[in-house]
């Protein structure tokens, strides 16, 4: 029997729709804002406006490219939570009319349980039970996944996410936005040994970046002579400028550098914990060249089943909320229409 699921993601910038079937993804079209660059952020009431323009022909879109139409469809899933509320009520309230005029069972998905979820798209998947570093703009997280839909979060920052701080970082630096895959870019040509930054001393699994951003802003301050605040800095701001300029390379390795290392030596804690050696990592940071070779080699070194997501699934796509709704189906876990959209929800 064959079960297709029409998924839409909405969370934050992204209008994405996705039809998988038994599964297997057949379709995952993404519709980006690019407004945003121009704020040097997402600008909640403009990324609204942009899903209502881009819903109706991205999941049009979705439909054609799997081949088939909304009567081939059995279930209607979509991303109820975490996320901007604006862009999560355009997602949700275009699923609900579907699902109501259509006849069809609606799925609400949570957004980190899907990013999670990406990781049984391809083969080889991993097998249960794994561990999943799951790291984006918002979410610092290592998940301990017992099955498709039973997950438990047993580490997770205290405070900013570490996509944030490489996002932070590069707004310190005058990169434009979105920065965090331009630290990418640069760190590739830098040495990632120039500059020395901190590692926060956080018992348990959990993480911490506040200190380390602050520490990168002071470092950059007092271009490149020391990490401690001074209330009147030494240099003025054409030296800083020059400074980072002449050394934005080896900067932005130095930083990406202890990010990974913050969040590698943390999941190499949860796998001596756990015992557990099949090992993932989602979110939008997973795309990072930096913390995919360093996982490949931490991996090598610790005996590890390595499970990388291609990176079409590791930014916000439909493709994960089409996998978790999937599995969703098969546990009959549907939602009444009256679901609500938060801002935020528990994994």
């Amino acid at each position: 029997m064959k079960i297709n699921i029409l998924a839409i993601e909405s969370s934050c910038d992204e209008t994405a729709a996705s039809v998988c079937c038994n599964g297997q993804i057949l379709s995952n079209v993404i519709a980006s804002q690019k407004i945003h660059e121009l704020y040097g952020g997402v600008v909640p009431e403009l990324a609204s406006r942009a899903h209502m323009q881009n819903i109706v022909p991205v999941v049009d879109a979705a439909l054609k490219q799997a081949k088939c139409n909304m009567a081939d469809i059995d279930a209607i899933a979509f991303t109820q939570a975490p996320g901007l509320i604006g862009a999560l009520l355009v997602g949700a309230q275009f699923a609900k009319s579907l699902s109501l005029s259509l006849g069809k069972p609606l799925i609400a998905v949570h957004h980190m349980q899907a990013h999670v979820l990406a990781n049984l798209i391809n083969e080889p998947k991993p097998s249960f039970p794994f561990l999943c570093l799951t790291v984006s703009g918002g979410h610092t997280q290592i998940v301990l996944c017992k099955s498709p839909l039973e997950m438990e979060v047993i580490g997770q920052t205290i405070d900013d996410a570490a996509g944030e701080a490489f996002d932070k970082t590069a707004k310190i630096l005058g990169l434009p936005y979105p920065g965090g895959p331009l630290i990418d870019k640069y760190a590739q040509q830098g040495n990632p040994k120039a500059y020395s930054f901190p590692e926060p001393n956080i018992p348990g699994l959990d993480f911490s970046f506040s200190g380390l951003k602050t520490s990168i802003l002071y470092f950059l301050q007092n271009a490149g002579t020391s990490n401690v605040y001074k209330e009147e800095f030494s240099t003025t701001p054409d030296e800083r400028k020059i400074f980072i300029d002449n050394n934005l390379a080896d900067i932005c390795a130095s930083v990406q550098h202890r990010i990974v290392t913050i969040l590698l030596n943390k999941l190499s804690k949860a796998s001596n914990e756990t015992g557990i050696k099949d090992i993932c990592i989602a979110g939008g940071v997973s795309a990072n060249s930096g913390l995919r070779s360093e996982l490949e080699i931490r991996g090598k070194a610790n005996g590890w089943n390595v499970f990388i997501p291609s990176f079409e699934y590791c930014t916000d796509n439909a493709a994960m909320i089409a996998i978790a709704g999937y599995y969703k189906y098969l546990a009959n876990e549907f939602s009444d229409i009256s679901v609500a959209s938060t801002a935020r929800a528990e994994s």
